[in-house]
């Protein structure tokens, strides 16, 4: 039979408060991923797992969502917005940083840019100035990444020059990313 003095190491004092009758957690289920946390160092709000949000979610700190989300979310100039691996986000989005890891169905606004990770699912339009996908994510859609520093008139040519360059490995056509 196990005692509790058997799990002590030799010399240290047990100040340990009285055990609970919940079952203790184990590390792998509390450790968290640092692959869903926001770039910057402030904490993030959560919209967790069993939430559900219909209508209009505007903010001016990190989001991560893990929930629903169905309308519109907008994220102020400076803020990140993460969708967790259960987040199902069907809702035009704006946000400095978008980083997806579960499903998002409409127009993604990444100001800076926009991350697909590996589970990340968007249909959609998405515009962004850089555009990071991994291999296994989904993207259907319109796609607009990059800068606009042509005039009008030079924008064609550019867009048939990185067309291009494009064709080694991915065949684009308009902008739009092929089913």
């Amino acid at each position: 039979m196990w005692k509790k003095e058997d799990a002590k190491p030799q010399g240290v004092a047990d100040n340990s408060p009285v055990p609970s009758k919940a079952p203790a957690a184990t590390p792998a289920s509390t450790s968290l991923s640092s692959s869903w946390i926001p770039a910057s160092s402030r904490a993030a709000a959560c919209i967790s797992q069993g939430i559900r949000i219909k209508g209009e979610v505007t903010g001016s700190e990190d989001l991560f969502v893990d929930g629903v989300v169905e309308g519109k979310l907008s994220l102020a100039t400076n803020c990140c917005l993460t969708i967790g691996p259960n987040g199902n986000v069907k809702a035009d989005v704006v946000a400095r940083e978008v980083i997806v890891r579960g499903k998002i169905e409409g127009k993604v606004t990444g100001r800076d840019k926009v991350q697909l990770l590996s589970t990340g699912q968007v249909t959609g339009e998405v515009q962004t100035d850089r555009l990071a996908i991994e291999e296994g994510a989904l993207l259907r859609g319109k796609v607009e990444a990059g800068r606009q520093t042509a005039k009008p008139g030079e924008t064609k040519a550019v867009a048939v020059a990185a067309t291009s360059k494009a064709s080694d490995t991915t065949s684009l056509t308009s902008g739009t990313a092929a089913d």
